[in-house]
């Protein structure tokens, strides 16, 4: 097929639940061989508070070691406020700004300490920041599929919240299962109510997944017309909120094989990729 596929690779979302500290030069290694597989992005690290998250408080050590002189690859950043991003949009070498806004008001409080009125609130101060220090904003619909607080969901209040977000000029969105709770058919309800409904906004899916769920849920992101899939090597990293522990983020193994099979062009280097994957099992602690 002709069309497109972006693979945004997620070693930050690998990483930032591990207790153990992962020492900073094996994270630059690390990041370096994935500059050179050819994925789109990278989501390498984040401008967050050490204290929240104590293993990306490296982050900007991370960056100013990585070699982009021979790759294609954009490199994200997440955010959690406006200080964060201000210092993020420092970097020249930063394209994109990450933001979890949650849909889940329970969850959003959690998560970045804010409501979802003032986290809207940030999302406007970070996009005027993105666009002075030309950065694109990318806004990750989190409990995009559901919650686990019996907070109310449904595929309207998602879609409201992309207009208001629509609104804001924020033209990168990425549907987040922040728990594990997508399938196949509610991936279909919003991707097809969503993509047709917001043309000029570029659709993500940041899907987690036990192993044995994660091939029909790409598909049914394929089918969709989602153009956007996050992945990270052996599916590491997820949300401890999750109730099964072998929900994690998709395994980029498992999205290349897929889109092999459904007849995907792709632009990754194979022998890299697979120099990377054996480099993550000396990088990460053992799962």
């Amino acid at each position: 097929m002709s069309r497109e596929i972006k693979i945004i690779e997620c070693p930050r979302d690998a990483m930032q639940g591990i207790d153990t500290f992962i020492d900073t030069h094996k994270k630059i290694n690390y990041i370096n061989k994935l500059l050179q597989v050819g994925y789109d992005t990278i989501d390498f690290g984040s401008f967050v508070s050490a204290k929240a998250i104590p293993q990306l408080k490296d982050t900007e050590e991370v960056l100013r070691a990585l070699d982009l002189s021979n790759t294609k690859t954009k490199l994200l950043a997440i955010v959690a406020n406006t200080r964060g991003a201000e210092d993020a949009t420092k970097f020249n070498e930063i394209d994109f700004l990450g933001f979890p806004f949650s849909v889940s008001e329970t969850f959003q409080i959690r998560n970045t300490n804010s409501t979802i009125e003032q986290s809207l609130f940030r999302i406007e101060e970070i996009q005027n920041l993105c666009l002075k220090n030309n950065k694109k904003l990318v806004v990750y619909l989190s409990m995009g599929f559901g919650n686990p607080y019996g907070d109310k969901w449904n595929a309207d209040i998602v879609i409201s919240w992309a207009e208001k977000l629509k609104n804001l000029d924020v033209s990168i969105m990425a549907l987040s299962d922040t728990v594990g709770v997508s399938n196949p058919e509610n991936i279909s309800l919003l991707f097809k109510d969503l993509i047709p409904e917001f043309p000029s906004v570029e659709f993500g899916a940041h899907l987690h997944s036990t192993p044995q769920t994660a091939t029909e849920k790409i598909i049914s992101v394929l089918k969709s017309g989602c153009n956007r899939i996050d992945s990270a090597i052996h599916g590491f990293g997820g949300c401890p909120m999750a109730t099964d522990d072998l929900t994690g983020n998709i395994a980029t193994e498992t999205l290349l094989e897929t889109l092999t099979k459904e007849k995907y062009n792709l632009s990754i280097d194979q022998k890299v990729f697979a120099e990377a994957m054996l480099m993550a099992d000396t990088v990460f602690p053992k799962h």
